[in-house]
């Protein structure tokens, strides 16, 4: 299907181009969502008397995307889930949950924006893309995490799920050394008293001896 773009659209073309698009492309998202007009004799005519008022509102529109980009681009935000042992979440982190977030945050952007090909299913640190405007992305940083203290251990680029089987294992090693050298203590403590009686014996046998 030929369609008319009302704006720049990624990889497609800019605003007032006709381009060829999948049919199922233009009717489920370009003309449902009035970034196209399907690319006939009166369509044309009507975006050419649509061209300026189209083209000021853009200008609107980057503007208070540029300063929304201002505020949060590079930001960082934690979110605190439940999860197995090995990170492996119990739900997910959707792209409402980071648009409801980043609200929390003062910044309103629509959960259409925020452009992750699926939801976050285990711990970790990821960089998420935001498509403010069609001309303006920015990203921000969401660290998924069991605790607040995990959260800034996962900032440092510790593997929290490596580095929290090594503890337990340290501390199993930790407690099975301090097992065996309790065990050993009474041991050690008899050696020299053997090794006394053995010494006054052997004191005791010449003096038998001369008498």
């Amino acid at each position: 299907m030929e369609v008319i773009l009302l704006e720049r659209v990624g990889k497609l073309g800019q605003m007032g181009e006709t381009v060829r698009v999948k049919d199922g492309f233009a009717r489920n998202f370009l003309l449902p969502r009035g970034k196209a007009l399907r690319a006939t004799a009166d369509n044309k005519k009507r975006f050419e008397g649509m061209r300026a008022e189209l083209e000021k509102k853009n200008l609107e529109a980057k503007g208070d995307a540029g300063k929304l980009a201002a505020k949060i681009d590079g930001k960082s935000y934690v979110v605190i889930r439940q999860a197995s042992d090995v990170g492996q979440l119990f739900g997910s982190v959707t792209t409402r949950d980071i648009a409801r977030l980043l609200s929390e945050d003062g910044a309103e952007v629509a959960r259409s924006q925020v452009a992750i090909n699926a939801p976050i299913k285990s711990i970790g640190q990821y960089k998420v893309p935001l498509a403010l405007h069609p001309e303006i992305e920015v990203a921000v940083t969401v660290v998924v995490a069991r605790s607040n203290d995990e959260a800034e251990r996962i900032k440092r680029g510790e593997d929290v799920t490596v580095r929290r089987t090594e503890e337990e294992e340290e501390a199993a090693q930790a407690a099975a050394n301090a097992e065996a050298m309790f065990e050993q203590r009474p041991a050690a403590e008899e050696e020299p008293v053997a090794e006394a009686e053995t010494e006054a014996e052997a004191d005791e046998k010449p003096a038998k001896g001369k008498k």
